[in-house]
């Protein structure tokens, strides 16, 4: 267990995720309006789930974490990537990915949780920058982002070649 997060609705414990955790982190990808159609949560279609899971797993530079409840249920998921670069100085930065938490646990302090936790182990890990993008049509996540203290401070680009 990395942390344990004691909110309102109960008692929640962020930890390493396991390839057990897979469907359940797919599923909550695939819960997500703007990313649905680019996810499949059928049985048939996890092998590249898992490859990609074993691929980040394997690599110190990344944690995939999940949130479970007291019966297992994966209630969040996110992923942590540690970059390290000649920039500011040779500073390493913590860049924070695919942070997702069950429909029915929003709002309710989970991701405000998991999110500090994760600015926590940056520090730990003396990080100089924690840095994450959020869709331009998620305008209630850069809500909660700004709400968290971070900034809107540079354009995005993207250029997607599958």
């Amino acid at each position: 267990m990395l942390e344990t997060f004691a909110l309102a609705n109960g008692e929640f414990q962020l930890r390493r995720a396991t390839e057990a955790d897979v469907p359940a982190m797919v599923e909550l990808l695939a819960n997500d309006p703007l990313r649905a159609a680019a996810e499949s949560v059928a049985p048939e279609d996890r092998g590249p789930y898992l490859d990609a899971f074993r691929a980040v797993d394997g690599d110190t530079a990344h944690l995939l974490c999940v949130v479970v409840d007291g019966a297992g249920f994966v209630a969040a998921t996110m992923q942590l990537t540690f970059l390290p670069g000649l920039a500011r100085r040779g500073a390493t930065r913590l860049q924070i990915e695919a942070v997702r938490v069950h429909e029915r646990l929003r709002g309710q302090g989970l991701g405000s949780a998991m999110i500090a936790w994760a600015v926590q182990e940056g520090g730990r890990r003396g990080v100089a920058l924690v840095q994450l993008s959020s869709d331009a049509a998620r305008p209630e996540a850069h809500r909660f982002y700004r709400r968290l203290g971070f900034i809107q401070s540079h354009a995005g680009f993207k250029l997607q070649l599958l």
